[in-house]
């Protein structure tokens, strides 16, 4: 099984929140790092919006993050983890969705239906976007995707993160008492990894990577974290991949920075269904809306259209 970065979506944290605040004394090594991560992609304004983004004036926006089992500078293979974040800077929130790997759904591009991290293995980044954004009704105005030697560079430069776990396990070898716990990067990768010993599977593991998401947001935005950018942008640039330049990265910092004091961990939820041997998770319709309306609300965006039937 893979065993990719169960929570990518860290790199938000840090990079678009966090990272880029630290000053412009850092100013060349940012830059350097930015240049290092950035990989734009072919694709115009997302039909899902009439116009592009205006960061300037503080416009919703959305990001994909997707976490690939992937070492160095290698980003191919499947998406383990896709998670859709959505910020509005007015209302000083994020809205951070997981998508189950298993979700069975129309690949855009392919003509056929499969598992929603197939997309990646298919046609990278570009079709993953196009697949979301087909599945979810909403735009996708940037990416980023990380690799595990990525994540757990990034978390032990940022110094641990702490957790609170709800029930004690065990897994690859590390024991997981109930409670707060302070993790180091191998940790952290296996606490979001384990799903056998939870009673809600998948969903149980969402909820551990997204708790670990969160706790990066919040130690990489602490003042302390100064001390540590050298260590941080290296593991960055090392691991990390986006369309955003310089400048993207500036506007987000400074005009939507604040939205990371409100974080909503939402979930989509389906049922398991073997179609020709191969396992799939279904989701009905009425759910799929549901959670477009909600993060199209986020968004700005017109809520009387609803999510295309899978």
């Amino acid at each position: 099984m893979k065993k990719g970065l169960k929570i990518f979506g860290i790199i938000l944290a840090v990079m678009f929140l966090s990272v880029v605040g630290y000053g412009f004394y850092l100013y060349n090594s940012l830059t350097n790092t930015v240049d290092q991560m950035h990989e734009s992609i072919d694709r115009p304004v997302s039909d899902k919006r009439e116009k592009e983004v205006n960061m300037e004036e503080q416009e919703p926006l959305s990001f994909l993050i997707t976490g690939v089992d992937s070492r160095g500078d290698n980003h191919s293979g499947r998406s383990d983890t896709i998670i859709v974040m959505t910020v509005n800077p007015k209302e000083k929130s994020v809205k951070m969705l997981s998508i189950p790997r298993d979700t069975r759904t129309e690949i855009i591009g392919r003509g056929f239906q499969d598992k929603i991290n197939h997309a990646y293995a298919f046609g990278g980044v570009q079709m993953t976007i196009n697949t979301v954004e087909n599945f979810l009704n909403i735009p996708i105005d940037h990416y980023a995707s990380i690799n595990m030697e990525g994540f757990k560079g990034l978390v032990d430069a940022l110094g641990g993160v702490t957790v609170d776990n709800a029930f004690a396990f065990q897994q690859d070898g590390f024991t997981f008492n109930e409670g707060e716990l302070f993790l180091n990067g191998d940790e952290a990768l296996a606490y979001s990894r384990m799903r056998y010993e939870d009673p809600r599977g998948d969903f149980g593991r969402n909820d551990r990577q997204r708790q670990i998401v969160d706790a990066v947001i919040q130690e990489g935005a602490q003042f302390s974290s100064i001390t540590k950018a050298g260590q941080i942008l290296s593991a960055v640039g090392e691991s990390v991949r986006t369309d955003l330049d310089l400048n993207g990265i500036w506007a987000i910092q400074s005009n939507y920075k604040e939205a990371r004091h409100n974080v909503e961990q939402m979930e989509i939820t389906g049922s398991g269904k073997r179609i020709d041997g191969i396992y799939y998770l279904q989701i009905p319709d009425e759910e799929v809306n549901r959670v477009s309306q909600e993060l199209r609300a986020h968004l700005e965006l017109d809520t009387s259209n609803t999510a295309s039937s899978q």
